[in-house]
């Protein structure tokens, strides 16, 4: 029986843009689209011709995709202005782009009170704007938009601005639950109620998150028979983001009640560049990823107990709903103080530790996490920090360098513009090669002053480090009082995107700073392969 096909559009440079401190470059953008091309996109909306200058510009230029449509979304031509009169629908007419979405209202308290024209009036628009599109050349698409909260209020209106577009040549007439506060059970009593007048191949959904049922609504939609979702990357979009494609794509295509019934242009190939381009996208907006991300985080297919980790190094299904490696993801064994000797082999045959399962020193360094984590250290969190450990008590680590002592000053003053201002001096005496090297650094706090200090000379070893950068920083306050335990998790970055977490505890921030740092360069250091002393 041949399957349907599930058409998928993307929006994350267009919806996805309206993200809170998201602001996406014309470089930016070229580089996701090909991005979203390689992984399988039926459509791109990669941005809104005539809104910014940036968008303007990326549909100036004609751009060839691999096998995506490249989609520049605009509105419906304005009321009381003839299609040649409309500026804004001239840009859209003038952009290099496969299809063009229009959106317009299909809410009749949204036509009355925020556009203030009458309903027919904006029906008209929706059939003369849609012509238009068609007439050009080009794909039409029409987002009904609040058309969910349209349909509570008046039915036949809503269905009378989706059935417009339709009958004007629309390819797909999309149902957008603009405002996010649709449940499932309503959306596919209402998608069920279109396609009596629409067919499903032609009925498309764009749903927002406000109740965290983004994809569950998008998959009650495709039950009831749409065949087109509208989604983005990692769920971006204003306020609490859009249908989150990054989740919606693999259950298309590895859960069996819609594996059996649907296709997607997705293929099992494409489908293990998933995790690449959540964590691309990731990159490029200078965030961390979402760790618990369901199939694309790094916790996503991690595993901390030991009797979870005994049963998945079995048999994966035990513990894991989907092979990690079918979204290009992978397997994480955590190390903790829950952990059994599975966990601790497991954890050292990833990183390349050959150690036979009777080996003394297994239980050694079980028993040292297990301490180490009850005085505040976190190896599930810091993976480098434990391979370092482990790398120490099995005896493979070379000693690069040697921290003699370190020293730090805080001092607050007014600058040459008479600012109070408070600065971090940092000295770091270093031995390389029998040679002490002594280094200072500035900084606006003295983590920030050590690391610049620790980082500006280390002889042979500089090069190796020149694209080493911290990223994130995180404080813990373990116990109560002054005198608390402190635990400092530090992430890093290399210049093609590697991350790795470090850890360091004490009752000295500083110091438990310092030792995180360390770690870092250290765990850098081997993995790039710098020469042992």
């Amino acid at each position: 029986m041949a399957r349907e096909r599930i058409s998928l559009y993307d929006t994350t440079l267009r919806d996805g843009a309206q993200t809170h401190g998201v602001d996406f470059s014309l470089e930016d953008k070229w580089v996701i689209v090909q991005q979203l091309d390689v992984l399988g996109l039926d459509y791109i909306e990669a941005g809104y011709p005539g809104a910014n200058p940036t968008d303007t510009k990326f549909f100036a230029e004609a751009r060839k995709l691999g096998g995506a449509k490249l989609t520049a979304f605009g509105m419906t031509k304005r009321p009381g202005r003839s299609i040649s009169n409309d500026p804004g629908f001239q840009a859209l007419l003038a952009a290099h782009a496969d299809a063009i979405c229009l959106v317009a209202k299909s809410w009749d308290f949204h036509v009355e009170v925020a556009l203030g024209i009458t309903l027919e009036e904006n029906i008209d628009g929706i059939k003369e704007s849609v012509a238009a599109i068609v007439a050009s050349g080009r794909e039409a698409l029409l987002d009904c938009e609040h058309f969910f909260d349209g349909y509570k209020a008046n039915p036949d209106y809503a269905l009378s601005c989706a059935k417009t577009a339709y009958e004007a040549g629309a390819r797909w007439v999309v149902l957008c639950d603009t405002n996010g506060g649709t449940l499932p059970e309503a959306v596919e009593r209402i998608v069920g109620e279109a396609v009596k007048h629409i067919p499903g191949n032609r009925l498309g959904i764009h749903v927002h998150n406000d109740t965290d049922n983004g994809v569950a609504n998008s998959l009650a939609a495709v039950r009831a028979g749409a065949r087109q979702i509208q989604g983005t990357l990692n769920g971006l979009g204003e306020r609490c983001g859009n249908a989150n494609l990054t989740s919606i794509i693999p259950t298309l295509m590895l859960k069996s009640d819609y594996a059996e019934r649907f296709e997607t242009s997705v293929t099992p190939e494409k489908l293990r560049t998933l995790t690449h381009a959540s964590r691309i996208l990731d990159e490029m907006l200078n965030r961390a990823p979402d760790r618990h991300a369901p199939y694309v985080g790094e916790s996503a297919f991690a595993h901390k107990g030991g009797i979870h980790v005994s049963a998945v190094q079995k048999d994966p299904r035990t513990y894991e709903h989907v092979p990690p490696e079918a979204v290009g993801n992978r397997r994480k064994l955590l190390v903790s103080d829950q952990a059994g000797r599975s966990n601790i082999l497991a954890e050292l045959d990833r990183i390349g530790i050959a150690v036979p399962k009777d080996d003394p020193r297994i239980a050694t360094l079980l028993d040292v996490v297990k301490q180490h984590e009850a005085e505040g250290y976190a190896y599930e969190a810091a993976d480098a920090s434990f391979e370092l450990l482990a790398r120490r008590m099995l005896g493979n680590v070379p000693q690069f360098f040697e921290v003699d002592s370190f020293r730090v000053m805080v001092e607050r003053r007014h600058n040459a513009v008479g600012d109070l201002v408070t600065m971090s001096e940092a000295t770091v005496k270093v031995r390389i090669d029998g040679e002490t090297v002594m280094s200072v650094g500035e900084g606006n706090g003295p983590v920030n002053a050590l690391d610049n200090a620790l980082r500006k000379d280390l002889g042979r070893y500089q090069r190796f480090i020149e694209d080493l950068e911290l990223v994130d920083y995180k404080v813990r306050i373990l116990t109560g009082g002054t005198d608390a335990v402190t635990r400092v998790l530090i992430e890093s970055r290399d210049g093609v995107g590697n991350r790795w977490f470090t850890v360091g505890v004490s009752p000295n921030i500083v110091d438990a700073s310092f030792e995180a740092l360390l770690d870092s360069i250290n765990y850098k250091l081997i993995r790039d392969g710098a020469p042992a002393p």
